[in-house]
């Protein structure tokens, strides 16, 4: 963990726009640091996607409205400054991603941050030892 996914309606970009974008948000993601200066985040736990919705209804249905919604799933256990500081770094470079699109149509963007426990969850991952090396 972290997992990004970014949902956003079709009408909005082009998959090399969103691939971008998710690069830049794993980038945020392997930045962030806790009080004592500690990575927040394993490397091989990062994870951002878009999704592309095709069928979609944006306030009064006018066609050139648009969104992106994101849902970062974390494992609990992080201090409520280090998620405000997370939710704050990845929804600023959202928007700046976006700010020729805000100005230009209506748009909603959106983040929420969503934490869980070990329990009900699986994984099965060697990304994290082969980054070590």
């Amino acid at each position: 963990m972290p997992h990004l996914t970014l949902e956003y309606s079709a009408n909005l970009a082009d998959e090399t726009s969103l691939g971008e974008l998710c690069a830049t948000l794993a980038q945020v993601l392997d930045a962030q640091r806790d009080e004592a200066g500690a990575r927040v985040y394993p490397r091989g736990g990062i994870r951002t996607r878009a999704l592309r919705c095709e069928q979609y209804f944006v306030a009064d249905g006018d066609p050139q409205n648009a969104f992106v919604h994101g849902c970062l799933k974390i494992g609990a256990g992080r201090s409520p400054e280090v998620r405000r500081a997370t939710g704050n770094a990845l929804f600023e470079a959202i928007k700046l991603h976006f700010a020729q699109a805000f100005a230009t149509r209506g748009l909603a963007l959106s983040l929420e941050i969503v934490e869980f426990s070990e329990e009900g969850a699986w994984k099965h991952n060697n990304l994290h030892a082969r980054l070590k090396t």
